[in-house]
């Protein structure tokens, strides 16, 4: 219900009768102010999208001057041709500074033990007073909700954070960004696997027009689909042989359950033994090759729980025993 406090805020400082809003929502306005109060992603996206219109501010009352409606259909007309998620993010940062210069939006790419994260980060140039959080996690919201349906996939957070106190609504922020969330930080930022940034975009100017009609539920349209997942879950085998060995062990590293893994890798045309047999095999054959390690060493650094097991797989594979493959090579 913050939030909702936060746009009748926004009716307020214009003069404004939010009666309307609320109605369309039916939220009782008697429950506004209610702090334990509760409410659907459907009543926001009903109260979000009568307060645009009827403020015609797409901001909300955000930013010191209104974004008229239409305001981010064009940013996202704007990013819709680039090849690349990575490049429609720089350009979507870049153009929100045109139209809003309270904030800026910056995407950067570090180096982390297990690989490159990427990193959306906002910076404040003035104070935004009673509005700021929900300024911060909208903002936040629409840009992850838009790289999800311009690539059509999920595009999982592995943190966010906040440069603020936690509210006492923080329990929502689990399901508003899953992964880890940090309050007190620096600055406002969500944090994603790099590695999505060179997919490219999915979608053309038909579909931006089929989805402008109802956008807002971009900000809490859970994608089943994983277009990357494939490649996470090849990493994580790579990586990870010692705690991959089950499905369970491996959807846990990956920030999923076990069924929704098995779930997704299907809707990518794969399966979880599939991609095990493709990067042990990989691994062993390496190793095989290139080193002179023992048959058993060489089992354990593929992800095998004993020599025996692995030895039966790669017979399964080449028709030889690891160490017939060794010399015959």
């Amino acid at each position: 219900m913050a939030f909702v406090q936060a746009i009748v805020l926004a009716y307020a400082r214009r003069g404004l009768d939010p009666a309307n809003a609320l109605a369309m929502a039916q939220i009782a306005p008697d429950r506004v102010s209610d702090p334990h109060a509760r409410i659907s992603a459907g009543q926001m996206e009903a109260i979000s999208g009568a307060a645009m219109q009827e403020l015609d501010d797409e901001g909300l009352g955000w930013f010191s001057r209104a974004l008229p409606w239409g305001s981010y259909g064009m940013l996202a007309r704007a990013s819709l041709s680039a090849p690349t998620l990575g490049v429609a993010l720089q350009r979507w940062c870049r153009h929100h500074g045109l139209i809003a210069d309270d904030i800026s939006l910056t995407l950067s790419v570090s180096a982390t033990d297990t690989g490159e994260l990427a990193r959306l980060a906002i910076a404040e140039h003035r104070d935004l007073g009673a509005l700021r959080e929900f300024c911060l996690v909208s903002v936040l919201r629409n840009i992850h909700g838009l790289a999800c349906w311009l690539i059509d996939s999920r595009l999982p957070l592995q943190a966010a954070q906040f440069p603020f106190a936690p509210p006492a609504h923080q329990a929502a922020y689990a399901v508003l960004f899953p992964g880890s969330t940090t309050f007190n930080a620096d600055c406002a930022a969500i944090h994603f696997d790099a590695r999505y940034l060179p997919l490219p975009l999915r979608r053309d100017e038909a579909a931006l027009q089929h989805m402008l009609q109802r956008a807002l539920p971009l900000t809490v349209r859970p994608y089943r689909r994983d277009r990357l997942l494939v490649q996470r879950v090849r990493q994580a085998l790579l990586t990870h042989p010692q705690q991959t060995h089950n499905a369970d062990a491996l959807a846990t590293l990956l920030n999923l359950s076990a069924r929704s893994l098995h779930r997704q890798l299907k809707e990518e045309g794969a399966t979880l033994q599939t991609l095990k047999d493709e990067v042990r095999r990989e691994r062993a054959t390496e190793l095989l090759l290139r080193t002179n390690r023992p048959v058993k060493q060489v089992a354990e650094a593929a992800g095998f729980l004993n020599e025996k097991s692995f030895i039966r797989a790669f017979k399964g594979w080449t028709g030889l025993a690891p160490g017939e493959f060794r010399r015959a090579k």
